[in-house]
């Protein structure tokens, strides 16, 4: 049955009229925005636990932000074959390219799971060096119960990207959304309740995070829905589905995982700082993340249009939507930067930050608010929507060189060499935007994204 959100290729109607397109956009927006208030609430409660609690969780989110990363673009390449085969108006071979994704991020996740417990300490050392003693003990701990959580966020994001793929975000955010307000009572719990501390903002993720997992793939054994995922223990690999899904998962993955591997040598340079710094820049690193979310809701989204555009053959319906999609994001973008300054010094009294700290996060948050609107949105919208067309290798390469030599180098140059402080780190990040931006645009216009092919 053709999904409710598309109409027959037959048709001389848009694939996604403005109603359908707000109905798959506006819940992964509220769906990024909430995981990030969530995200913020809860480390304002480990932050009351002390500046090393804080610090501790910040490094080791840095870690878990790459691992998750790589999951999501595994799930990304699942989404982005499911939509063109349901383009193509083939749901069976959805179906099987859904379980396959479901196999594929399980057991890639439960090795990493694996992996990082076994290296917990040796991992952070190598990643952070040697930081202050009590900032690594709480670290360790964070990181032993987040790692346990892997292979459920991984399964989480696997079914979400199914549900995407079907023009259904709702149900996704709805789940997501439960568990961020579980995620937070279990903090307010095991850490203002039980006086665990670390361990109990680690547990409660964990937990939500089991949570997520259970749900949606409940959700996905239904019948009646576009794509149904039956039997989980009896799937097994199809390997030229799973080839199809890691050529477009794998240059994501390494994108964003490079991206995230930028971070942290950007952060290994932060935690020579001292507690102040790093205290600073994760707090604006939060905020950064939270005035991005509503547009990287919209570029989630794009890839499922896109993908069922290429998939009906629509190819100019792909371009229209990219570009309608980018005045969208950039006006979302504004708004966001500013309400997101206008709570920046609020956030950081009820954080009790220490003043010190408190002042170099507005200040950076400051020329975030200016920077961001002007290169933010042409360095990433049109990058989901090439992507969802199979031109993934184009934005891994572009995206790996300018964060390496911008956003990497210039940084710690900026810090090592002219002793800026963790706005060198910004500088980098803003000077990466602008060349991506530019090289995209480029890209975008020439049509050579529109060349590839990724199902039959």
């Amino acid at each position: 049955m053709q999904n409710c959100t598309t109409v027959s290729s037959r048709s001389h109607n848009r694939l996604f009229s403005n109603r359908a397109l707000w109905a798959l956009l506006v819940p992964l927006m509220v769906e990024q925005l909430l995981n990030s208030l969530m995200g913020t609430a809860d480390t304002i409660m480990v932050s009351n636990v002390g500046a090393a609690a804080m610090s501790a969780v910040s490094l080791v989110d840095s870690i878990n932000v790459l691992v998750i990363q790589a999951f999501s673009a595994l799930a990304a390449g699942g989404c982005i074959i499911c939509s063109q085969y349901i383009g193509k108006e083939k749901p069976k071979e959805a179906e099987r390219a859904a379980k396959q994704v479901l196999l594929v991020v399980f057991l890639i996740s439960a090795v990493i799971t694996v992996l990082c417990m076994i290296s917990n300490r040796e991992l952070l050392h190598l990643v952070f060096g040697q930081v202050e003693a009590d900032v690594m003990d709480a670290a360790v701990i964070y990181f032993y119960y987040t790692a346990l959580s892997f292979p459920f966020i991984g399964l989480y994001d696997a079914g979400a990207a199914i549900y995407r793929a079907q023009g259904n975000s709702r149900l996704p955010m709805t789940v997501s959304v439960i568990s961020n307000f579980l995620n937070i009572i279990g903090n307010a719990v095991f850490i203002w309740g039980f006086h665990m501390g670390v361990s109990g903002a680690a547990l409660s993720t964990l937990l939500s995070r089991v949570f997520c997992a259970v749900v949606v793939l409940a959700f996905l054994h239904r019948e009646g829905q576009t794509i149904t995922v039956n039997h989980y223990v009896k799937i097994r690999p199809q390997w030229q589905l799973i080839l199809s899904i890691l050529a477009i998962g794998i240059p994501s993955g390494v994108e964003n995982s490079m991206f995230q591997f930028g971070k942290l040598a950007i952060q290994s340079s932060v935690s020579t700082m001292g507690t102040t710094a790093i205290a600073a820049q994760a707090m604006a690193n939060i905020m950064e993340n939270l005035n991005g979310i509503a547009p990287m809701g919209m570029g989630i989204g794009l890839m499922t249009v896109v993908g069922q555009c290429i998939g009906a053959g629509r190819k100019d319906e792909a371009v229209y939507y990219i570009r309608k999609v980018c005045v969208w994001a950039e006006i979302c973008l504004i708004i966001s930067c500013v309400l997101v300054y206008l709570a920046a010094r609020p956030v950081t009294v009820i954080a009790a930050m220490e003043p010190e700290s408190a002042a170099l996060c507005v200040y950076m948050v400051g020329w975030i608010t200016v920077c961001k609107p002007i290169f933010w949105v042409g360095s990433f919208i049109p990058g989901y929507g090439m992507r969802a067309a199979g031109d993934v290798k184009f934005s891994m390469i572009v995206s790996t060189i300018t964060m390496w030599l911008c956003r990497v180098s210039l940084c710690i140059f900026l810090v090592r060499a002219l002793h800026f402080g963790p706005m060198a780190v910004w500088i980098g990040m803003f000077t990466d935007w602008g060349v991506r931006s530019i090289i995209f645009f480029g890209r975008f216009h020439s049509r050579k994204w529109l060349e590839h092919r990724v199902v039959a």
